[in-house]
This record gives C-alpha cells, structure tokens and sequence, in this order.
C-alpha cells in the first residue's frame, strides 16, 4: 500500500519512509500475557505508540470478555505517545462495558505524569502502594 511518501509493507510489518529510509519495526512493543479464567495480567515492554498500540488492542480486547479483572502491567514500558494512552483509556471503556475492572500498575514516573496531566489518572483506582499490585 502506498500512501504520499509513505510505504507500508505488511508482510515485513515494517514502514520505510522515503526520507533517509527510515525504518520502524511495529515489534517495538511485546506483551506477555498470563490468563486464567477469571483474571488476565498483560506486561507490557517497550513502547507504546501509534505503531504499536494495534498490537496491545488486539490482544487485550478479548481478555476483558468473561473476565473480572485485567492488568496491564507498565513498568517495562519505555515510551507512551497520546495514541497509546487514548487506546488504554478506550481499553478501560470497554472493560468496564464488559463488567470487567482494568487495573494500571507500575506507571512509571513520566508516563503516570501524562495520564496526570490529561487527568486519566483518575479513572484507575490506586492498587497497592505506588501503583503495584498486591496479591
């Protein structure tokens, strides 16, 4: 598909850009998910942004059906972009939709300050102390 200057090749999962042949590989985040019946936990490493955050939707949509409780698990998560936590915003709407809770734990100091400032802070309850959660 292209699209101006921009070439997206899906089989590679990787864009070049004309300018300089940039290249960003969509792998930048990776997720590993613990699942039982009735809780899911999701850590996240890397960064989430506009080229990753279809990665994290995918795969944390259907966990919140059927479950009580998922936590996305932050603390490996070196970048977040207005993408990423617009999709982590619409991922606690559609947990709650689904009578499921959404926890965020381990935000790190930069990140918690980008959900602070936008004021999404407040729809996550705290969970242990700093944010961890506590079995």
């Amino acid at each position: 598909m292209v699209l101006g200057q921009l070439v997206v090749d899906y089989n590679s999962r990787q864009e070049l850009f004309d300018r300089g042949s940039v290249m960003h590989d969509h792998r930048e985040l990776t997720l590993d998910v613990d699942a039982a019946p009735d809780v899911a936990t999701v850590r996240c490493h890397g960064r989430l942004t506009l080229t990753s955050v279809g990665e994290l939707r995918s795969t944390v949509k259907p966990l919140v059906t059927g479950r009580t409780t998922v936590t996305l698990d932050l603390s490996d998560v070196t970048l977040m972009d207005s993408v990423g936590l617009g999709t982590v915003v619409s991922l606690y709407v559609s947990a709650r939709n689904a009578g499921c809770r959404l926890l965020v734990v381990n935000i790190k100091p930069r990140i918690r300050e980008l959900f602070s400032v936008t004021r999404v802070l407040s729809l996550f309850e705290a969970v242990g102390e700093g944010n961890i959660r506590i079995p």
